[in-house]
């Protein structure tokens, strides 16, 4: 390096900011190839006492510096936040996986305990993501609360390194008591698609702690909407949902719409240029209209939804009192429609929160398709409109009229695959007294695993409330005998199948166990008591029941009972 280089570096170092335990490089433009490059920057973060955020944004990090750097973070214990976006510009692919390696082997040695790490428009690929992999497994990550990988091309390669170093992440940090914990995860324009936002998703569905998901631009369509729909159903702190310009399809709408009736933290949902349609908009407004009380902000823009469909998304938020912004631009409302739209809010006292309608598409005469097996045959491509399907007919509120006039269907009946995704004690009595025939017929019982998913679904909605119980009790019964009287059945499968699955025997598969087993304990105790319950299965349910188990401890009540019942048995 040249001399006049040196100095300009040393004067750009003079400048590094330094406040509040963190350290900043952040914007110099700094080009690190060699270990002598990297020379100052190591010094300020050896001199550095009690670092705690390191910013390296905006500047160009070789493999050798990276070593180096990686050599001075050896002694920094307490760092925990690595702002490390944007710092291989101009760097090949392949000199970026050895450098996050290098940086990893680091933190790690220096037994870190990272609170946020973002990598953020690195571009590094599938083969960046191999690069702080270990870094992900590691106990360095055990505390990670924001992870932040936007603009990676991580691809659906990498979504799945991703989302398997999540899940060991979660299983080494449960191991040793302290479960990941993570809050934020933001992964938008990455090329995930279906398959790695579904691989994802079940990474989420085991973390269970997220509160914000940032996935904007994936190419997601609507198998792996769905997917993450589910996961986001079991993160019950869900704040903030931004899938932006992604294609739901109707589909898709409608399977997050059945989540976000579950989640009550919800403040931002970006489901912007998401084509989620008509169809799809009602069923969110359904939604929306009976939940969500901290909503701050729907975007349902750009979605081909028609104007009787919006209409009802306005209505819904009538009662939204912390609502800021409704964003319904880029649809199909035509002229009236618009002017509609803004009376329904003027009369609520929220015309404000509507965001400009500057470009609406106007309104579309034609019939919409409804046709959802064509939906699934062909997805749009980029720019090509589709038919959309009819909203259902809707009346309109009258401001001055006093109590508004019903607007959107009451909820449709359950039927068994809404109960089964999505268990609930109201799905299932609304499903009658048929319930327990109807699941019975719904599930495989000759497969052992189909039969455990499906007791555990319904045992989950356990309540001391008569009614729930008897029919827990009912359905576990019916579902339990037609399995056990089978000759294909195998018994001692479903046995161990369900104990893994409680959490209660180990397993090499990656099987989260799941986290409340009141319910299941309570329906077991009905089960051993019946005539249709192989008595053989007594003892080694017994043994499994009686070892210590934090879980099971923490429901003892229902613990208690089984053991009483089993040694009576």
């Amino acid at each position: 390096m040249a001399s006049e280089d040196i100095a300009k570096l040393a004067e750009t170092l003079a400048k590094t900011q330094v406040a509040g335990g963190q350290l900043s490089f952040k914007g110099k433009s700094l080009k690190l190839n060699t270990a002598e490059d990297a020379k100052d920057v190591i010094k300020e973060i050896e001199d550095f006492d009690g670092l705690e955020a390191l910013r390296l944004e905006g500047n160009t990090v070789g493999v050798e510096a990276a070593r180096v750097i990686a050599k001075a973070l050896e002694k920094k214990s307490e760092l925990k936040r690595c702002h490390w976006s944007d710092m291989f510009t101009g760097r090949l692919r392949s000199e970026i996986p050895p450098a996050l390696i290098s940086l990893g082997e680091g933190l790690i040695t220096a037994g870190a305990q990272l609170v946020e790490l973002d990598l953020s428009d690195n571009a590094f690929g599938p083969d960046g993501v191999r690069g702080f992999e270990a870094l992900l497994k590691s106990s360095t990550c055990f505390t990670l609360h924001e992870l932040k990988l936007n603009n990676c091309g991580m691809g659906v390669g990498g979504g799945k390194i991703l989302a398997a170093a999540l899940t060991e992440c979660h299983r080494k940090s449960s191991a040793q008591g302290k479960p990941l914990a993570l809050k934020v995860f933001m992964a938008g324009r990455n090329r995930l698609e279906n398959d790695g936002a579904t691989a994802l998703a079940e990474a989420f569905g085991i973390i269970g702690t997220l509160e914000e998901v940032h996935m904007p631009q994936n190419g997601i369509n609507h198998p792996g909407v769905t997917a993450l729909a589910q996961a986001f159903a079991i993160n019950p702190l869900l704040r903030v949902i931004n899938l932006n310009d992604n294609t739901f399809t109707e589909k898709g709408a409608v399977a997050m719409a059945k989540t976000l009736k579950a989640l009550r933290q919800v403040e931002v949902i970006n489901f912007g240029d998401c084509l989620v349609r008509s169809k799809g908009a009602v069923a969110i407004a359904d939604a929306v209209h009976g939940g969500l009380p901290k909503l701050k902000e729907l975007n349902l823009s750009f979605g081909e939804i028609k104007r009787d469909a919006a209409l009802s998304v306005a209505e819904a938020v009538a009662d939204k009192v912390e609502l800021e912004k409704l964003d319904l631009n880029g649809n199909n409302l035509g002229e009236e429609g618009c002017e509609q739209l803004q009376e329904v809010l003027d009369g609520f006292n929220m015309a404000k929160v509507l965001a400009s309608l500057s470009d609406d598409e106007g309104e579309d005469d034609e019939d919409e398709d409804e046709d959802e097996e064509e939906e699934e045959e062909e997805e749009p491509q980029p720019g090509e409109r589709r038919e959309r399907p009819t909203a259902p007919p809707r009346k309109m509120l009258d401001p001055d009229g006093g109590e508004p006039a019903p607007v959107l269907s009451s909820p449709p009946p359950a039927d068994v695959s809404t109960f089964l995704a999505f268990p609930s004690p109201e799905k299932l009595l609304r499903l009658g007294p048929k319930s327990s025939v109807l699941i019975a017929q719904q599930t495989d019982t000759s497969d052992p695993e189909k039969v455990v998913s499906a007791f555990l679904k319904v045992s989950s909605v356990f309540k001391d409330e008569a009614t729930v119980r008897s029919a827990v009790q009912d359905a576990v019964d019916t579902l339990m005998k037609k399995a056990f009287s089978s000759s294909s059945f195998n018994s001692n499968a479903f046995l161990t199948r369900l104990l893994i699955h409680m959490g209660l025997l180990k397993s090499e598969d990656k099987i989260k166990a799941i986290a409340n087993l009141y319910g299941p304990l309570m329906a077991l105790n009905h089960m051993v008591q019946q005539e249709y319950f192989p008595k053989a299965l007594a003892p080694l349910l017994l043994a499994f029941v009686t070892k210590p188990n934090g879980a099971l401890e923490s429901c003892s009540f229902a613990r208690h009972n089984l053991l009483q019942t089993l040694y009576k048995v």
